[in-house]
């Protein structure tokens, strides 16, 4: 009987850190003081206090230090925060998905979105699918514009959708379409008469793209920047409608996907001009986590996707 007890104490000693741990982690920083990390984490401020200065002692580190009334992280805080910040959204989603396995639910598909354009081609992969899979929902995160790597590596989404993957470790991209990034004008532009562009024509001219870092846009990575160009202006806009009504109206030129523009061709007074003889060719991939890929309803929507070329 002595020997169980010790046993159980053993156990209990050998994880020091709990979910607690991390949410408190999490919450105060978020929030900003402990009273309203306790308040969120349904605590007294009390017992919040009591557990972290516990976990300090066993840790034999600072989790935070105090300036005034602010609490800055240490550098062990700063880890820990890290490591909540992957930890917790896995088992919170773990926890949504077993709640809807119990409630006789398939599950949730969460799909992150690096691409503006792409999610007029994306409501065509999605309606076939919600009708094929009745029990598995869908949430589309457009949050992830920047970033959907850490989203995809930190169990945030299920499923990237990108026209740039980052190919790592732990990760499955594949191609689904093709398409061309093309120069749109309105139909009186000079450059409306030519075939295509240079890069020295749109030195002139003011270039409207989506609100994206240079480095991942294509007109500059593979258009502008390997000639040394850049266009007099270069304004961001969040929707594709503003950004082709500010081309119909003369008050510049834009950079956009050729099926996309062509949308559009019937409604408004604009042209397609392709950048430079060979034009700039592009795919759209799916990325998923390799742990993932064999998931059923995963495997239906990529095939899906492979069949929707674009609206």
């Amino acid at each position: 009987m002595v020997y169980i007890h010790q046993l159980i104490n053993y156990i209990h000693g050998c994880y020091v850190l709990e979910r607690i741990h991390f949410s408190i982690i999490r919450e105060t920083e978020r929030l900003g003081t402990l009273t309203a990390a306790a308040q969120s984490l349904c605590l007294t401020q009390s017992a919040l206090s009591h557990t972290m200065r516990k976990l300090e002692q066993k840790l034999g580190t600072a989790i935070w230090l105090r300036e005034g009334r602010t609490l800055q992280l240490t550098q062990s805080g700063h880890y820990l925060l890290n490591v909540a910040n992957r930890i917790l959204p896995q088992l919170e989603h773990a926890e949504v998905q077993l709640k809807q396995f119990a409630q006789g639910h398939r599950g949730e598909l969460r799909i992150g979105m690096e691409c503006h354009p792409c999610y007029q081609w994306l409501l065509k992969v999605v309606s076939p699918f919600l009708e094929q899979w009745p029990n598995v929902d869908i949430d589309v995160k457009q949050k992830f514009q920047f970033g959907g790597m850490g989203a995809l590596y930190g169990h945030e989404i299920d499923l990237l959708v990108t026209p740039d993957p980052i190919i790592k470790p732990g990760s499955s991209f594949e191609p689904v379409f093709e398409y061309e990034q093309v120069l749109v004008v309105h139909n009186a532009h000079k450059l409306a008469k030519q075939a295509s562009a240079v890069p020295s024509d749109l030195m002139e001219e003011v270039l409207i793209t989506y609100p994206v870092a240079r480095d991942r846009l294509d007109i500059f990575t593979h258009f502008l920047s390997p000639a040394g160009i850049t266009p007099k202006q270069h304004k961001t806009i969040e929707t594709t409608d503003i950004m082709l009504q500010m081309v119909a109206s003369k008050r510049g030129v834009a950079a956009l996907p050729k099926w996309l523009a062509q949308e559009y061709q019937s409604k408004l007074p604009i042209k397609t001009v392709r950048l430079g003889k060979k034009g700039v060719p592009k795919k759209i991939y799916l990325g998923v986590r390799d742990a993932d890929k064999d998931t059923d309803y995963l495997k239906a929507l990529m095939q899906i996707a492979r069949n929707t070329q674009h609206p």
